[in-house]
């Protein structure tokens, strides 16, 4: 009786691995729910698959495997999700979350941890804390997130060049988070690698996120003394879709004719049908909408049609049966929902599984089954 993740195993390793072989030096993103697996199983699977570059490598020394690179690095989000992955996967593991002097981050030191710093201040900060701290500069990018700019860049190679800094030996090279679909990001790359370049920073390594194979690919042809580390989440782990299934138990099934009362709040059903009660609620992430990215005259008109539903209690569920996605007949509720099926309806049967669609990096789920 939960909400469930369905995995077909072979097809979601086969996927696993191809994306490997075609990402040299990918680092796998493993943040905040873990894109739906958790975690922990991020963690392994990436674990793996450095095990199956290396065993690839050794089998066939020059066959196609022998050009597979290592996974020997992750990313998590924040410090506090160290802890979930530091036993797990054995290599190197990159916080993404930009070190400050205090709290957790300023707690940690670990041979194995890869600073983001994203302020000059922070970076004298965390060499006079800790000086055999390995880091990477974020350099500001078109998000306007985090990230220094140019001129930071420059006063970070002369602070690098001091004898404190070690000769900036703990520099794993300079990261760059750009922006999701906003057409090619070339333009905006070669203008960020100029400064980097100018800079003189002693380090000759690039993390980045949210380039196409394409675009890498052009980037080592022009950059060519530069190894490039794209950080890789969403399309890693949820690349293959149809490797994917969601699905809701049926709790119960009431019948209810127009009038009658039913819910948390005493609401009216509005004609004959029946309620449906299914696994899944506030608890796992269903029913609560983030902001969404979309910014086209459809997208902005689907949501003023789910207000207008909204105002009269009929609001669209991500919960189907036979194939029609059902309304909600009140707000979710913390593990269950309420649905209403319309007079004419099958009613399914108690106990049977129905599909959800959910958004993977904002549900909990009960639990995952991998084949």
């Amino acid at each position: 009786m939960s909400l469930d993740l369905t995995v077909d195993g072979p097809r979601w390793r086969a996927h696993l691995e191809r994306t490997a072989a075609e990402v040299p030096g990918l680092v796998p993103v493993c943040k905040g729910n873990g894109y739906g697996f958790g975690l922990g199983r991020l963690a392994r699977k990436a674990q793996w698959l450095d095990d199956r570059a290396a065993t690839a490598r050794e089998a066939d020394p020059d066959g196609p495997g022998a050009g597979r690179t290592p996974v020997d690095t992750i990313a998590v989000g924040t410090y506090d999700e160290l802890a979930h992955v530091r036993t797990r996967f054995g290599g190197s593991l990159l916080v993404l979350t930009p070190w400050r002097p205090f709290g957790t981050a300023a707690e940690t030191r670990d041979p194995r941890v890869v600073h983001t710093v994203s302020r000059l201040d922070d970076l004298e900060a965390l060499l006079a804390q800790d000086p055999d701290a390995r880091y990477v500069l974020e350099r500001r990018t078109s998000m306007l997130r985090h990230g220094m700019d140019a001129r930071d860049l420059w006063r970070a190679a002369d602070l690098l060049r001091r004898p404190a800094a070690r000769g900036g030996r703990g520099l794993e090279g300079v990261a760059f988070h750009l922006p999701l679909e906003q057409g090619s990001h070339l333009g905006e790359v070669q203008r960020l690698m100029t400064d980097v370049v100018a800079a003189g920073l002693p380090t000759t390594t690039v993390w980045a996120s949210h380039l196409t194979h394409h675009e890498l690919a052009t980037l080592r042809t022009q950059y060519a003394d530069y190894t490039w580390r794209p950080r890789v989440g969403t399309s890693l782990w949820l690349g293959d879709r149809s490797a994917l299934s969601v699905t809701s138990t049926v709790l119960d099934a009431h019948p209810v004719e127009r009038g009658d009362a039913f819910g948390y709040r005493s609401r009216t059903a509005p004609k004959a049908g029946h309620l449906l009660i299914v696994s899944g609620g506030t608890a796992h992430g269903i029913g609560l909408e983030a902001p969404t990215g979309e910014s086209s005259v459809k997208a902005r008109a689907a949501a003023l049609a789910r207000g207008g539903l909204d105002a009269v209690g009929f609001v669209r569920s991500p919960f189907s049966t036979d194939g029609k996605q059902r309304l909600f007949a009140e707000p979710p509720h913390m593990q269950a929902s309420m649905l209403f099926l319309p007079a004419g309806a099958r009613v399914p049967e108690v106990g049977e599984k129905v599909p959800v669609r959910v958004r993977y990096t904002t549900t909990t789920f009960d639990r995952v089954v991998v084949s």
